[in-house]
């Protein structure tokens, strides 16, 4: 029986869920803006005033490692380690393109061979992505996109892929193939890390409080560009 109290702050949506054995017990959001500094420490602080009135004791901390905003996820790994150093309990990074991959695949609860691509924007027209079938196994690793008619190509051809994220809005124009579909509204939540992070407690997968870093959108920049200049 686990406690794990997830946060994600990976683009401008900033959340918590208090999580027993997988299931949501406790949770905050704010889809308001990137106002993490204000709003994640009451959220955490009303978490673990949650978690003392009712005599629970926390197992893990639960953070999203990106790729995602610089000053976003640097504010909530902040508050995850300091979390994990100060109670002494392991941390979990689960990955953001993982989590709404997630959300989008239990909402179209589809049994057919759909693809899902998550995406988060970076600039122009420029995304991180990845690509997962209808069980969350990865079909293509994460990677630097920059997004034409041709990108996604291949696996357009073999059926539909579904597209989602704050990366997928402006590339409906672009992305025009019969076998693409888009779904709105899908943002990271740690209400969906919920699972992920629990699935990952019991495996053991935890990362070293010290050292860990997430995956910052920053680093696409030097990706892409590295790419253009080979």
């Amino acid at each position: 029986m686990s406690y794990i109290l997830n946060i994600e702050t990976s683009t401008s949506v900033c959340s918590t869920a208090l999580c027993h054995d997988g299931n949501v017990i406790f949770a905050n959001k704010s889809t308001e803006g990137p106002s993490h500094s204000v709003l994640l420490g009451t959220f955490v602080a009303e978490a673990l005033e949650f978690i003392d009135k009712n005599g629970l004791k926390l197992d893990a901390v639960g953070v999203s490692s990106g790729p995602g905003s610089y000053t976003g996820l640097r504010i909530g790994v902040s508050m995850a380690k300091g979390l994990c150093f100060g109670y002494g309990i392991p941390l979990i990074a689960v990955p953001t393109l993982k989590i709404i991959a997630s959300k989008a695949i239990s909402l179209n609860n589809k049994t057919d061979e759909t693809l899902y691509c998550a995406m988060l924007d970076a600039r122009r027209m420029e995304v991180y992505a990845s690509i997962f079938d209808k069980e969350l196994m990865t079909c293509r690793e994460t990677a630097a996109d920059i997004v034409t008619s041709e990108t996604y190509e291949d696996f357009l051809n073999k059926g539909p892929v579904c597209f989602f994220g704050n990366g997928a809005e402006k590339c409906k124009t672009v992305i025009t193939h019969p076998n693409a579909m888009f779904m709105d509204q899908i943002y990271p939540l740690a209400e969906d890390m919920a699972l992920l992070a629990e699935d990952a407690f019991i495996k053991g997968e935890f990362k070293d409080v010290a050292y860990f870093e997430p995956f910052y959108l920053k680093d696409f920049v030097a990706t892409v560009a590295r790419n253009k200049v080979l």
